[in-house]
C-alpha cells in the first residue's frame, strides 16, 4: 500500500514522457502534480517550455505553473519554499504530492536542502580582490589550504572565483565552506519514490528532441517568442530568455541567425540540457529507471509503489 505521507518524484530528460505517465498516474491515484521545471515557471511562454495543455491541466491539478513572469527570476530557494509548503498542503487534503520534471537542481534543493551561506560582502570582496592582483593566485589557493582543505583539494588552483568565494565566506563567517555546507536546512521530511524516465538508446532521445523542435516550430512558436522579444524590460541575459529554444529564437528575431541556424542550434542546446539531466540522473541514488514508451510503465511505478518508500538521504 501506498505511504499515506508519501511523495512520488518523477525525474527525466527533456522529451522522455514525464508528462504522459504523470498523468497516467493522476488516473490511478489520486495526485496533484507539483511541477519541477525552471521554464515552466514563465507566463506566456508555453509551446517552446512544453507545457502541460489546458486539457492536459484539466486531467489533474497542476501547480507551479505560469507563477513569474518572463522578467522576474525564480531560485532554487524560492521553489524549496514553494514546494515544502505545497505538498504539505496536498498531503493534508488527503492527496498524493507528485513531483514531475527536469530540473535537477531544484531536486536537489528540495530533497537535500539548502546550506546557510552568506551573501557576498563588498569590502570583503574588494579586499581579497586587491590581494590577489598583488600576490597571485596562488598565494590566494594556499591560504585556502590553511583555513579550508577540503575545498582547496576540491577547488582547481587556476579558479579564481571558487577560490574568492571560499576565502570570503571564511573571512565573513570565521567557518570554512566545507564546514557550511555540512549544515543543510529544509530538506524533505516525506518518503519518496523515485522514478527516472529515458529512452534506453540516446539516439531514440536524440530523435524525440528533433520531432518536438520541429514540432514547436510547426506551432506559432516564432509568434510567442515575438512577444517577449518585443517587450522593452526583456533581454537575452534573463533566465527566461536564455531557456533552450527561447534564446535561438531570440538570436533569430534579432537578426543573429538564420532560420535554419535557430532551428539547428535549438536542437543542439536540447540535447545538450537533456545530457545535462541524464548526468544528474545518472548519479542520482535511490531511483528506478523506467523506458520511455514502454507501455507497462504505469502498472510498473504501482507495483514498485507496494514497497515502502524511503526517506531521501543522498545515499543508494
Amino acid at each position: 500500500m501506498l505511504s499515506k505521507d508519501a511523495v512520488i518524484a518523477i525525474y527525466g530528460p527533456t522529451a522522455s514522457g514525464k508528462t504522459a505517465l504523470s498523468l497516467a498516474l493522476c488516473e490511478q491515484l489520486d495526485c496533484e502534480i507539483v511541477s519541477v521545471d525552471s521554464a515552466l515557471i514563465y507566463q506566456g511562454m508555453d509551446i517552446g517550455t512544453a507545457k502541460p495543455s489546458a486539457e492536459e491541466q484539466a486531467q489533474a491539478p497542476h501547480h507551479l505553473l505560469d507563477i513569474r513572469d518572463p522578467a522576474g527570476t525564480y531560485s532554487a530557494a524560492d521553489f524549496q519554499k514553494d514546494a515544502t509548503a505545497l505538498i504539505e498542503d496536498i498531503q493534508q487534503r488527503g492527496k498524493v504530492p507528485l513531483l514531475v520534471g527536469g530540473t535537477m537542481l531544484y531536486f536537489k534543493a528540495l530533497l537535500e536542502g539548502l546550506s546557510h551561506l552568506p551573501e557576498s560582502d563588498s569590502a570583503v570582496r574588494e579586499k581579497l580582490t586587491g590581494k590577489l592582483h598583488e600576490k597571485g593566485l596562488s598565494t590566494l589557493h594556499k591560504q585556502l589550504q590553511q583555513v579550508d582543505p577540503v575545498s582547496a583539494e576540491r577547488i582547481h588552483p587556476n579558479d579564481p572565483q571558487r577560490i574568492l568565494r571560499a576565502l570570503e565566506v571564511y573571512e565573513i563567517t570565521g567557518k570554512s565552506l566545507t564546514e557550511l555546507t555540512k549544515a543543510r536546512y529544509g530538506q524533505l521530511v516525506q518518503p519518496v519514490y523515485q522514478f527516472a524516465v529515458a529512452p534506453a538508446e540516446r539516439h531514440v532521445l536524440h530523435e524525440r528532441i528533433e520531432q518536438r523542435f520541429d514540432q514547436m516550430l510547426a506551432q506559432p512558436f516564432e509568434d510567442e517568442v515575438k512577444k517577449l522579444f518585443s517587450r522593452p524590460d526583456l533581454h537575452p541575459d534573463l533566465p527566461s530568455i536564455r531557456s533552450v529554444g527561447y534564446r535561438q529564437m531570440w538570436q533569430y528575431l534579432a537578426g543573429e541567425l538564420s532560420y535554419d541556424e535557430m532551428r539547428e542550434r535549438g536542437i543542439i542546446a536540447t540535447r545538450q540540457l537533456a545530457k545535462r539531466q541524464m548526468t544528474w540522473l545518472r548519479g542520482w541514488p535511490g531511483v528506478h529507471w523506467l523506458e520511455t514508451g514502454d507501455a507497462d510503465m504505469p502498472a510498473k511505478v504501482l507495483s514498485l509503489m507496494q514497497q515502502p518508500a524511503k526517506k531521501f538521504d543522498g545515499k543508494d
